[in-house]
């Protein structure tokens, strides 16, 4: 892998979609923000890095997602510092491809901050079989 962190105006584009490749999706040449690395985001939940640079993590914690991900307290995206967070969604406003492991583009993005998470890998039986991250209350939208 990579040397991380990098700072997001460093962090390599999409060849095809033109934003900002994320540190979990891959910082690889050709990386794509269609889908997420799922080494990167074990070593984000692991090592306690931001999902989109990949520097260390402090609090409060950012997680970018769905409302279905809010409803779910499930977030796919690994946790990021809130400036991270925030370039990152204002990056994507305007996409309309599915990205970041998602099926569809999503109708809303939502940022939500928490002091720490629970990581939950899949297991056998799970149909979904990506990683998420669990926000501990409280979180804030």
């Amino acid at each position: 892998m990579d040397a991380a962190p990098r700072s997001f105006d460093e962090l390599p584009t999409d060849p095809v979609i033109g934003v900002p490749v994320p540190f979990a999706a891959g910082t690889e040449a050709g990386a794509s923000v269609r889908t997420l690395d799922v080494r990167r985001v074990t070593q984000c939940a692991l090592s306690r890095t931001c999902g989109v640079c990949g520097a260390t993590l402090g609090r409060p914690l950012a997680f970018v997602g769905t409302p279905r991900e809010l409803d779910r307290m499930a977030f796919h995206v690994p946790a990021c510092h809130v400036d991270c967070a925030e370039r990152l969604l204002a990056s994507y406003a305007d996409v309309a491809d599915p990205v970041l492991g998602l099926d569809a583009p999503p109708a809303e993005w939502l940022l939500v901050t928490t002091a720490s998470f629970e990581f939950v890998r899949p297991t056998k039986d799970d149909v979904d079989r990506r990683p998420v991250f669990e926000p501990l209350i409280p979180a804030v939208p």
